[in-house]
């Protein structure tokens, strides 16, 4: 049986991963870009982005030479040559908190005007998060409009959402907990189920394969997001209510929670609240959604209000203890949304550092171990930038960690002590021992006060 070959539209941190995980297990794929400057980067082996076990998987495909990857600017000769094409470009989030979905259509139109010269069958992948309808009523019906085909008879069209997390994507992708396939028909489905006995082979004995049909797949991926998002402010919620009582540490309280099996307690961690590409972006297009169709999702507008009050509190904490921020240095450890990678897409170290702004702080630095490159894109001149912790936390009045690194949880009170002008640390994320850094130095810690 001929091994089939796969395309990729879009070269973003799921579209790249995806592409060299597939290539890594043998199946020929060919990337596609419009960016000349990123295929470039990729075809020596180079990672245009951060991601944890990305650039040295990219490099071994590379190195292989054996013609199962290659980056190709433009769409023609990557639809031409293979028999899936995967659409995984952005669907970002647009000044009205909608989802644009320019790119998606771009790419339907460009598959579109491939299929008019091929004869043999293809099948269209959606992978992007996309609102219900999209991959029906977009992506089809637009491929089929521009290549004269027919829809179920020269081309296929499924819609499998990706659930894979930022800093452990390459993991997800090899190691998925659930294959959920969209299929527009049982052709399309089985053709794509296929692809993926192929490429995991003896995993699907503990990752099950579910079809569904086109929109109900594209909620699946709505649904698990907002799901795990309303856990977050759930958490961060409790968080509140463990400060009114001193000696509550919302840490044991949230792993007490977690330890329900009906509930577990993955993503019940309080803290500075949830950023990244998908969360913020999902639920307010769902939202959205929501609402053009008449109806107000009123748990989707507590999960993102206390997500947003999370910068607040936070900025509280440090005026409370300050009372003055306009002469004070505030210094932050982390700037990207989380770690493992350098994505600073909706990090709530932005919203932290527009309300110290708001506040009139203007001496504010940060540190990232991965981010500072990004950061500076995202956020230009409204902070400095420290090269390391030590310049970061000389003569600091307060440091607020707001990225879990690794690098971070190993530091102990006296290296605060020494470098700070005052030591006040504000543990956004919950890394440290609030008993050794309390009895230490002035210490403020999401969920928990002191027994005093």
């Amino acid at each position: 049986m001929k091994k089939l070959s796969v395309s990729i539209l879009g070269t973003g941190f799921v579209g790249l991963c995806s592409a060299v995980c597939f290539a890594h297990r043998g199946i020929k794929v060919i990337a596609s870009t419009h960016n000349e400057e990123k295929a470039n980067l990729i075809n020596q082996g180079i990672a245009p982005f951060y991601e944890v076990e990305l650039e040295e998987i990219l490099k071994e495909v590379v190195n292989r030479n054996d013609g199962n990857f290659k980056c190709l600017v433009g769409r023609k000769q990557a639809i031409l040559d293979t028999d899936i094409s995967m659409i995984i470009v952005g669907t970002p989030m647009g000044e009205d908190k909608r989802i644009d979905l320019t790119l998606m259509e771009k790419a339907a139109k460009e598959i579109g005007e491939v299929l008019r010269m091929k004869e043999n069958y293809h099948l269209t992948v959606v992978r992007s998060t996309v609102i219900p309808g999209t991959t029906r009523n977009l992506v089809g019906d637009t491929i089929q409009k521009i290549s004269g085909k027919e829809l179920g008879k020269d081309f296929g069209l499924c819609m499998q959402p990706e659930f894979l997390a930022e800093g452990r994507s390459i993991k997800d992708t090899f190691y998925p907990d659930r294959i959920v396939i969209g299929e527009f028909d049982k052709k399309s489905g089985d053709i794509l189920q296929e692809l993926y006995e192929s490429f995991y082979g003896d995993h699907l004995k503990k990752a099950p394969i579910l079809r569904i049909n086109l929109e109900s797949a594209e909620l699946v991926k709505y649904g698990n997001n907002c799901l795990l998002a309303t856990k977050i402010s759930y958490a961060n919620e409790f968080a509140n209510l463990a400060e009114l009582v001193p000696g509550v540490d919302v840490v044991q309280v949230m792993k007490g929670v977690g330890l329900d099996y009906r509930i577990c307690e993955r993503f019940l961690g309080a803290g500075v609240g949830f950023g990244g590409s998908c969360f913020p972006k999902d639920i307010n297009a769902i939202k959205a959604f929501a609402q053009s169709k008449g109806y107000d999702p009123r748990l989707l507008n507590a999960v993102l209000a206390i997500n947003d009050d999370q910068a607040i509190h936070i900025v509280d904490l440090a005026e409370n203890t300050l009372n003055n921020l306009s002469n004070k240095k505030i210094a932050l450890l982390g700037l990207a949304f989380k770690p493992g990678t350098d994505d600073m897409r909706q990090a709530p170290s932005i919203r932290i550092i527009n309300e110290l702004k708001r506040r009139n702080a203007s001496n504010i630095i940060g540190y990232d171990p991965k981010a500072k490159e990004s950061a500076r894109e995202v956020l230009g001149n409204k902070i400095q930038y420290a090269n390391n912790i030590e310049e970061l936390l000389k003569d600091a009045d307060c440091a607020i960690i707001t990225t879990e690194w690794d690098e971070f949880k190993i530091l102990k009170p006296s290296k605060f002590i020494r470098l700070m002008k005052n030591p006040f640390v504000i543990d956004g994320r919950r890394i440290f021992s609030f008993e050794e850094f309390d009895k230490e130095l002035t210490f403020r810690a999401i969920g928990r006060v002191a027994l005093k």
